[in-house]
Order: structure tokens, then sequence, then C-alpha cells
């Protein structure tokens, strides 16, 4: 493996992980709030068909991804709905959720798009100076404008999540809602905020594949890249910091593979896919045996009243 390999592979991995940190991200503010959204895949490929749907036919990019930010806040105000108003069982109703957009967005396509077709997605915006420099600037400073943002989103996270009201609401209310309750938090509010938040940055997760990577839509376009970003948040115990870890991780294993493949280096292809997700497996596993503390109250109803 050559030392430009290796460069490009680590600045592949950068770029995938954009779509794994917006949507890990938005799950991890949503969780610590007390709400497990198993919708995620379903939000992304919505927002990923609207975004695309969107720049296409107006060939505007900024109104495809406002576009993929308001889908995914209906999703998520649908998700608090069914699971902070109604008090379903958040699981099978983010299952549900899922289903949902896999098949309206598999819908949808069929009927406006019909045929995979590409669009120019947003560039690359090399950053003065910084991007000149060897090896460095083209890792981490050659990229797109929904790249720097994503891994921008990291710090701004846990600034809101621990340096502010609203993130020691939050996390009040996902480790003891009735404490919370008692002192005039309003739970349900605080719920609906970060599930629709977290369901804004799915959307625009979807939206960073279908105008900013790959530049394309197709049915199943995500292809589980939702649950993997589920996954990232029990990887990251609930931090920010941890999960873009586990994100960067996974985006460059992803990474590694695809290289494997283009290089045409003797490795079976099927073996070569699953790289990433046996990396993930192991990795959760090998993090089961340390102590994590997930919310209290994380998938659990909660009933204004109740000791």
């Amino acid at each position: 493996m050559t030392w430009a390999m290796i460069v490009g592979i680590l600045s592949s991995g950068i770029r995938l992980a954009t779509p794994y940190l917006y949507a890990s991200v938005g799950e991890t503010i949503g969780q610590l709030s007390g709400v497990l959204n198993l919708g995620v895949d379903g939000v992304m490929l919505m927002g990923a068909y609207v975004a695309f749907f969107v720049a296409l036919r107006t060939g505007n990019l900024s109104l495809g991804l406002i576009a993929a930010a308001g889908i995914g806040a209906v999703f998520g105000l649908i998700m608090a709905f069914i699971s902070v108003t109604l008090k379903a069982e958040q699981g099978i109703s983010g299952i549900g959720l899922y289903l949902f957009g896999l098949g309206l967005s598999t819908f949808l396509f069929g009927i406006t798009i019909k045929n995979v077709q590409t669009i120019n997605g947003f560039p690359d915006l090399p950053i003065p100076g910084l991007s000149r420099i060897p090896v460095i600037g083209e890792m981490f400073f050659q990229h797109n404008i929904l790249v720097y943002v994503a891994f921008a989103l990291v710090p701004i996270a846990w600034f809101i999540l621990n340096k502010t009201p609203f993130g020691l609401k939050v996390r009040a209310v996902g480790q003891n809602p009735e404490a919370a309750d008692s002192l005039g938090v309003s739970v349900s509010h605080v719920r609906y905020m970060t599930v629709t938040l977290g369901g804004v940055l799915s959307g625009v997760a979807g939206a960073s594949l279908s105008i900013a990577l790959l530049n394309t839509f197709q049915q199943n376009l995500t292809n589980g890249m939702g649950f993997i970003a589920v996954a990232l948040v029990y990887f990251g115990g609930w931090r920010p910091v941890l999960v873009f870890a586990g994100a960067l991780l996974f985006s460059t294993v992803n990474a590694l593979q695809i290289w494997l493949q283009v290089a045409g280096i003797n490795v079976p292809s099927d073996v070569a896919l699953m790289l990433p997700y046996i990396v993930t497996i192991l990795v959760l596993a090998a993090m089961a045996k340390r102590r994590v503390n997930a919310p209290a109250a994380l998938n659990k109803r909660f009933e204004r009243g109740e000791s």
C-alpha cells in the first residue's frame, strides 16, 4: 500500500463520515432526552429523496438542503407525537417510521424521477492556505461545505449539551424526568424539541448523500446507514466526541474496502463489503464489556405524577 493510497483512504474516510455524523449526533441528542428513534434510516431516505428531487427540478442545492431539513423535521414530529404524546413503544414506533420512509421514498422515486439520474452536487471548497499543507491539507481541508459543517457539529453539540441550560434540561429529562418535571421542566416539550432536531439532522444526513457525496438517488440509497448511526450512539456512550470517533472509524474502514476493490487487491468483493460491518460488530462487542451509563429514562414512557 502506497503513501498516496493511505492519504486517499483517510481523506475518503473523512468525507464518508459526513452522513453518519449528522444522523448520529442528532440521535444522540434525542436519546439523551430519553427517546430512542430507530427510524433514522427512513428519515435519511426521505431527506435524500426530497433534497435530490428539489435540486434536480430547481437546480438549487440550497433549496434541496432546506427541503431535506424540513421533511426531517416533519418525520421527527411524527416520531415525537407517537412516542411522547401517544406513549407508544419507541422501538416498534421507530421501525414503523423506518419502513414508512423506505416505502414512501421508493414510491415517490418511482412516480417522479423514475430512473437513476445524477446532478452536480455541492462542490469542494478548499480552505485557502490550509488546503495547501502537504498531506494534512488534502485530508482535512479540501471537502464540500456539508463535510465542514458535520465536523463543526460535534463541538457545537458538546457545548450545547454540557454548557447550556437547554443541555442541562435535556440530560435531566433523560436521567430523571420525574425530578425534572417537579422543577418545572416540561418533559414533553424537551423531548419534542430533541426528537425533532434529530429528525432535521437525519434529513440533512440523507441530503449529504444525494446532493453532496453521491450526487444521485436510487431506491434504498442509505443501505442501512441509519442503523449504523444508532449503533454509533451506543459506541460513543452518548458523548458527541466519542460518537465522532466511531463515525470516523467506520467510514475509514468503509473507504478502505472501496480502495481495496478499486486497486484490484486480491480480496473477495463480498469480504471487502463486509469489513465495515464486521468492525462495527467487534467494536460494539468490545464496548459491551466496559461500563457505559445510558440515560436512565431511555426508551421509557413518562406519565406525569408517576413516582
